[in-house]
């Protein structure tokens, strides 16, 4: 059995797969845990909040282990989980109250800066440094250093005897 290309402008829904064929008995080459594993992971949008179906299928070989990814791909669209699961998730939005302090729920979104997440309020008082720092310790010191790019860094904040972080 071949599979379809999965850097293709069509659905892999679109396609009719065999029919499941009926599974081997188990033999004694084959009892135990099935070490090979597929995971799949389909997620209904690109932000944090959107929902997620993660199956997995395991199997004995490789053959086996594709032929029931397939198959689970075949039942989940037969049965209409995936209609199934963006319902429920819905559901379950639309009775979230929200908590004290925070009626909307959830979190405002993380400000990423440079590959990495940005503090929210500046990890030392009076720092005014825009980009955000970077604890580093070694044995006998420690400083937060800018996130900023290589030329826009601000001076290093130096671990002070009292345990504050101040230039130098």
């Amino acid at each position: 059995m071949s599979y379809p290309d999965p850097f293709e402008e069509k659905s892999p829904w679109d396609e009719n797969p065999e029919p499941p064929k009926k599974e081997k008995p188990l033999t004694a080459a084959t009892d135990g845990p099935a070490p090979f594993k597929i995971g799949f992971t389909f997620k209904a949008a690109s932000g944090f909040d959107a929902e997620w179906l993660t199956p997995t299928v395991y199997g004995h070989d490789a053959e086996e282990t594709a032929q029931r990814g397939a198959d689970l791909l075949a039942a989940m669209k037969n049965q209409g989980l995936i209609e199934l699961t963006a319902k429920a998730a819905e559901y379950t939005r639309s009775q979230f109250k929200g908590s004290a302090g925070n009626p909307g729920g959830g979190s405002a979104p993380k400000k990423f800066q440079g590959g990495k997440v940005q503090p929210k309020k500046p990890a030392v008082a009076d720092d005014d440094c825009p980009h955000g720092r970077s604890l580093v310790e070694k044995a006998n010191w420690a400083a937060m250093f800018c996130n900023g790019e290589d030329g826009d860094k601000c001076d290093p904040l130096w671990r002070q005897k009292d345990g504050s972080f101040k230039a130098r």
